[in-house]
């Protein structure tokens, strides 16, 4: 499956983050690192929320 991947350049060398997985964030020296160092990080947080989500799952309604 392909993710969205935002990479910017820093001062440190490069950050990027998958808009569609809140807080899965990575880096690198460059651009092809941090894009590998992104994949590990996308992998890590699915098998995390897989871990997390093996109970039952339900969906609410809120009203604001």
């Amino acid at each position: 499956m392909k993710y969205p991947v935002v990479v910017h350049k820093s001062d440190y060398g490069y950050d990027a983050h998958c808009p569609i997985l809140p807080g899965c964030h990575s880096q690198g020296d460059t651009i092809e690192e941090t894009l590998e160092n992104i994949k590990d990080a996308i992998i890590t947080y699915l098998e995390m929320i897989a871990e997390e989500t093996k109970g039952s799952i339900y969906e609410v309604e809120v009203t604001v």
